[in-house]
């Protein structure tokens, strides 16, 4: 097997604080929080004269990451539109199962989060929606019928 597990997904932003806060209010766990910068991370990324913050958040179940950057210098650029709909190429949601699809919108738009479409029902197994948070960052949620 080639493939032991998958780590994280990175985010780039620009107000980390923001971005963590949305995601905590999501039920995640910041796990750290610092600066990074160095030889060793020029290397890996292909980018010289690198500063970033990083915050590295995981599910409570302990099995998935979200990984944050926000770039000092360079400074990130954006090469989408803002507010890109769901059939633009990349990379477009991750997606989170809930237990109350309800009382998770309610909080996450209390922080400035929106409904891209409506909470919709998937036959009797789900009720979906995608909620946009801050940046622009699309989250799926999905809650469990039955």
């Amino acid at each position: 097997m080639t493939i032991q597990r998958m780590d994280n997904v990175l985010i780039v932003v620009d107000d980390l604080d923001a971005v963590i806060a949305f995601f905590v209010e999501l039920g995640m766990v910041l796990e750290g929080k610092g600066p990074i910068e160095g030889p060793w991370v020029e290397q890996v990324i292909g980018i010289q004269d690198v500063r970033q913050d990083v915050a590295m958040l995981r599910t409570p179940d302990g099995n998935g990451r979200i990984e944050l950057a926000m770039f000092h210098a360079p400074k990130a650029i954006s090469p989408e539109p803002k507010d890109a709909p769901a059939n633009t190429l990349g990379i477009r949601r991750v997606m989170f199962a809930v237990d109350d699809i309800d009382d998770t919108v309610a909080r996450l738009v209390a922080h400035g989060a929106s409904l891209v479409g409506e909470i919709a029902r998937y036959e009797d197994v789900y009720r979906l929606c995608y909620v946009r948070g801050p940046e622009g960052i699309v989250v799926g949620l999905a809650e469990q019928l039955g």
